[in-house]
């Protein structure tokens, strides 16, 4: 575990309560008028089906909605991906503790870790047509310790587990657990690290590890079946190229997607698990120096925040104001 991985600084925040049900706005529907004869409804009929295909297939590539926690923690919000307009109400924070990180799940639900003075507690967020419906706590994850800046969290698409990574100083420490169970997994570190951009291919957790005061980042997995104990019995995977601070493994475990930073650019690579490039994603300009990368939880896309929100398609989403998001 000496090769590095992430950058040095460190970049996020968050936390939250029981359940908020908030207001849900009703949709009006639009009747279109018939009143012509019948070549040219079908003639519509035809050139909606065709417009709609791309639509259908864009919606299916990347979801519609972000989830953001704002800077300090003090509340959700809900971004449209295309619009950059907040959707519905802001949720905010309980008295005495912050939202710190959210991960979003495949039935199209989110995770949100809370901070508070001793221990971290997960709730789940849902949404009705992109507005707040209700948020409620998962009662038998919970980890103790607080959260810092450096602190991850990832979940299983299912949300069957969770991870999460605090510090005691400079050493990490990441917890698994399982919410249905309660059962809880920890592998600690005496060693001055970072352990982030988190992610999940079946049982396996894949990290970035950065050591304190390096400039090298280095991919690592975990198999989350095995014992307990020292982060050290975690694998190397691969190092991160120049320019690199985070990755994500794919959902089946079968390549890398890196987030590469040059001259204002930045690039998604993917990787073999051996380290060879294989295929750019993207390239685009970016407002600032990216410090996250997600799977959307469809599984096709993958968002990059760089100052603002990226990914394939799509306009970036304003995210100067946010400390964390997912979609």
């Amino acid at each position: 575990m000496d090769d590095g991985r992430r950058e040095d600084p460190g970049t996020r925040l968050g936390s939250w309560k029981g359940l908020v049900p908030l207001g849900v706005a009703a949709t009006a529907a639009l009747l279109i008028g018939g009143g012509v004869d019948m070549v040219h409804r079908h003639q519509r009929a035809a050139d909606k089906e065709h417009a709609a295909k791309p639509a259908a297939k864009a919606e299916k590539t990347e979801p519609s909605f972000v989830v953001g926690v704002t800077e300090k923690g003090a509340s959700l919000l809900v971004r449209n991906v295309r619009t950059g307009a907040n959707v519905g109400l802001p949720i905010a924070a309980p008295q005495g503790r912050r939202f710190h990180r959210v991960a979003a799940l495949k039935d199209g639900s989110y995770v949100v870790a809370t901070s508070g003075a001793r221990d971290v507690t997960f709730q789940r967020l849902r949404l009705d047509d992109g507005r707040p419906k209700d948020l409620k706590p998962i009662p038998k994850a919970t980890v103790p310790g607080a959260s810092t800046v450096w602190s991850d969290l990832a979940a299983t698409p299912d949300g069957a587990q969770l991870a999460y990574v605090t510090y005691k100083g400079a050493s990490a420490r990441v917890d698994v657990v399982t919410p249905e169970t309660g059962v809880h997994k920890v592998w600690a570190t005496k060693l001055r690290a970072r352990v982030g951009s988190l992610s999940w291919s079946g049982t396996t957790l894949s990290f970035v590890w950065s050591p304190v005061g390096s400039a090298r980042h280095q991919v690592r997995t975990l198999d989350t079946n095995g014992a307990a104990g020292d982060l050290k019995t975690s694998k190397a995977v691969m190092p991160l190229p120049k320019g690199s601070s985070n990755a994500v493994m794919s959902r089946d475990g079968t390549s890398l997607i890196a987030a590469i930073a040059k001259n204002s650019e930045l690039t998604l690579q993917t990787f073999t698990l051996q380290g060879s490039p294989t295929k750019t994603l993207w390239t685009q300009k970016v407002k600032g120096a990216p410090t996250a990368l997600d799977l959307a939880h469809t599984g096709h896309g993958v968002i990059a925040t760089a100052g603002d929100l990226y990914a394939q398609g799509v306009p970036s989403v304003p995210a100067g104001d946010l400390a964390d998001a997912a979609w």
